[in-house]
């Protein structure tokens, strides 16, 4: 796999690529992968699938467009354990989507960094929000989700970072991640889960 010969590279990160990942794909119905992100924030994995469950059977199962989550009762959608805020974030997202036309086609057009300046608009969506939607929905290769918990705890044992300025960990993140580059976001998935498996790292 090029991206594991190119990884491999970096010495302390070739110690924690033990496994062949999957490779990443592209998902259809962006608009609606935004809305689920906002969901399932703050909350467990198990919990955001149930809530997105009860959203999707709001529409018998079938996935809306931001037309017919516009057109959804506030109630409603308050009904399936969405918070106030959410709820809004929710309609933000739909409304902002029909307004500028945003469309996968739109999207795949985009470099991630236009994408993350166009979506960070909707009130709501924060800069990691986009930076997931851009691995897990569009497939980039090449994401660094340097505000990620989960990525600092990783960084910060593999390359035993000093935690005591954050500002100071990130900038150090953001050096050693550009020896990624083109294939950052699968140093991002490793290293995700390298920290759930907790492998020791000599």
């Amino acid at each position: 796999m090029d991206y594991l010969l190119h990884l491999q590279k970096d010495k302390k990160l070739a110690k924690i690529l033990t496994e062949q990942l999957p490779l990443l794909q592209m998902r259809q119905n962006v608009p609606l992968r935004l809305m689920a992100s906002i969901m399932s924030q703050q909350l467990s994995t198990k919990v955001a699938k149930v809530i997105y469950k009860r959203f999707l059977e709001i529409y018998h199962g079938e996935e809306p467009d931001p037309q017919q989550v516009l057109d959804t009762p506030y109630e409603t959608l308050r009904a399936i354990g969405l918070s106030n805020a959410k709820v809004n974030y929710v309609q933000n997202v739909a409304r902002f989507c029909l307004e500028h036309e945003i469309t996968d086609a739109k999207l795949l057009s985009l470099s991630n960094e236009e994408i993350i300046e166009l979506l960070t608009q909707i009130k709501g969506v924060g800069k990691w929000t986009v930076e997931m939607l851009l691995m897990f929905t569009l497939g980039r290769e090449d994401v660094f989700a340097v505000d990620d918990l989960g990525i600092q705890q990783a960084m910060v044992k593999v390359y035993k970072i000093p935690t005591e300025d954050i500002k100071a960990v990130k900038e150090k993140m953001l050096k050693i991640s550009s020896k990624w580059s083109p294939y950052r976001t699968y140093a991002c998935l490793h290293l995700w889960n390298w920290k759930d498996t907790s492998v020791v790292v000599e």
